[in-house]
């Protein structure tokens, strides 16, 4: 195992802009046809807006779509089912927009009489991310400069290499493991980051954890 890095590790951030896509919807069907036409951005920024958020707050995963439908159609049983939608298991926005199809289809299918209609104010707007990947004076070349590196950038850099990095291509696969296994071959820390679920952490409980791994991973990497 070498002890610098052939290519560092450069720390970006994210910063992110809400656009108003003029879609609405009044009831659960209009909410299921606007999924359908949704693109990646827009999943994503009802299904992430919410972590980024309220990341000092609440760590597990919430959604615009079922805070909707739990809260303004007030059927709460469709809104425990998209609820209990773990985002963590899909490795694409698509794969988790075709999780949300499938359950609000499902509740269609199971409920053919008439549909609530929310009152004008109360409907959904079907908003977009706009995302902006920015440079951060922080780079990396060995363990040590690492940990260093990640006690000090924004929350929104761990967010978008551990959150954002999974949704894509290596699909699953979040920026520091991908690093510490390409630069070191370092499988073990490799798979203990990877096997985090991020969402149930707030974003310094995350830092905090990843920064005790990769601590512990190169204290035996000295010792061996």
């Amino acid at each position: 195992m070498g002890t610098k890095a052939g290519e560092p590790f450069n720390f970006r951030t994210r910063l992110t802009l809400a656009e108003v896509t003029g879609r609405r919807a009044f009831t659960v069907q209009e909410l299921l046809e606007g999924l359908k036409q949704a693109d990646d951005e827009v999943v994503y920024y009802h299904t992430h807006r919410f972590i980024k958020q309220f990341q000092h707050l609440v760590p597990e995963g919430a959604n615009d779509f079922d805070y909707w439908v739990t809260n303004t159609v007030q059927a709460d049983k469709l809104g425990e089912e998209l609820t209990a939608i773990d985002i963590v298991r899909y490795n694409s926005l698509a794969d988790i927009r075709k999780a949300f199809i499938s359950v609000i289809e499902r509740h269609i299918e199971e409920n053919p009489g008439p549909q609530r209609v929310v009152a004008h104010g109360r409907e959904f707007h079907f908003m977009r991310a706009v995302r902006f990947s920015l440079p951060t004076p922080w780079a990396a070349s060995d363990y040590a400069s690492f940990t260093d590196c990640l006690k000090k950038v924004d929350p929104s850099s761990l967010y978008l290499h551990v959150f954002e990095a999974r949704l894509r291509p290596p699909y699953g696969v979040d920026d520091f493991s991908h690093w510490f296994r390409k630069e070191f071959g370092d499988e073990a820390i490799g798979s203990e980051i990877s096997r985090l679920d991020p969402y149930s952490y707030t974003l310094e409980g995350l830092r905090k954890r990843i920064i005790r791994i990769i601590e512990a991973r190169a204290k035996e990497t000295r010792n061996a």
